[in-house]
């Protein structure tokens, strides 16, 4: 099985901290060069100089805000001027504050909606020709397990994960002939600062101890535990891989089993 990204260039979105770290380490171990994308540089740096490099790759970073999409779309414009050649673009970033839909602003779900899809749609746009030039690319999105089955409480993030599944698709039908493909890893409870978060606001508004909500939650998983970030770079690494050139258009839960539907 071919899983050896040598002379490929991984851009990894959230590249600094939970699931987007594990997996610019997980791309890079596999002999990929990765840029890393983030807004703080100074974690962007760190993370740079401690990524494998057993290959000879050449790593660096961008500089960007999902926030402002105006922003990035003139990063990677920059960033593109200076020859890079782009064959997996690992589309990654934060979700919104949890709560209600009913409770829901407009504005809420056009902030994220511009932080996923809109980012995600202008980083597939930049990238797309180089890897149609190199007969070879990779666009995965890591997204959620509510796009098979909306997750209580997250009302705007269910909402937009859907659009980003959907976008996905639609986008994996077009550029397959180009040896392109396109997919989602839907990661359930993992190990990072945004389940932390979530734990934290529901024992804060039930009143209920902080141990006994991740009780309840694991007790929802056949696995019994939540995924550590680097069980999600895993899933990541294969798709990426040219092990995975014939997969594309798919959403793959990564969840211990969680989902309660095919």
């Amino acid at each position: 099985m071919n899983m050896n990204l040598t002379g490929k260039r991984a851009v990894v979105c959230g590249s600094t901290q939970g699931i987007g770290l594990a997996i610019a380490n997980e791309l890079a171990s596999m002999g990929a060069s990765v840029t890393l994308v983030a807004r703080n540089e100074a974690a962007l740096m760190a993370v740079r100089s401690s990524l494998p490099d057993e290959n000879g790759q050449q790593h660096d970073y961008l500089v960007a805000d999902f926030a402002d999409p105006d922003g990035l779309l003139k990063a990677v414009t920059t960033y593109l001027h200076k020859g890079q050649s782009v064959h997996i673009l690992v589309n990654n970033t934060g979700g919104p504050p949890g709560g209600p839909i009913a409770d829901a602003r407009t504005a809420d779900f056009e902030a994220t909606f511009r932080q996923h899809l809109v980012c995600n749609h202008i980083l597939a746009q930049a990238f797309l020709p180089g890897m149609k030039n190199e007969k070879f690319g990779r666009i995965i999105n890591i997204i959620s397990t509510s796009v098979k089955q909306p997750l209580k409480g997250l009302g705007v993030s269910n909402t937009i994960r859907a659009a980003v599944a959907n976008w996905s698709k639609t986008l994996a039908g077009e550029v397959a002939p180009f040896g392109i493909t396109v997919n989602n890893v839907l990661p359930g409870a993992t190990n990072t600062l945004r389940l932390s978060t979530l734990l934290n606001v529901k024992s804060e508004k039930t009143g209920k101890a902080l141990t006994a909500i991740e009780e309840e939650m694991t007790a929802e998983i056949p696995m019994g535990r939540f995924a550590d970030p680097s069980e999600i770079a895993a899933a990541v690494g294969f798709l990426a891989a040219p092990a995975a050139s014939y997969i594309t258009g798919i959403n793959i839960p990564v969840d211990g089993g969680r989902t309660g539907c095919l």
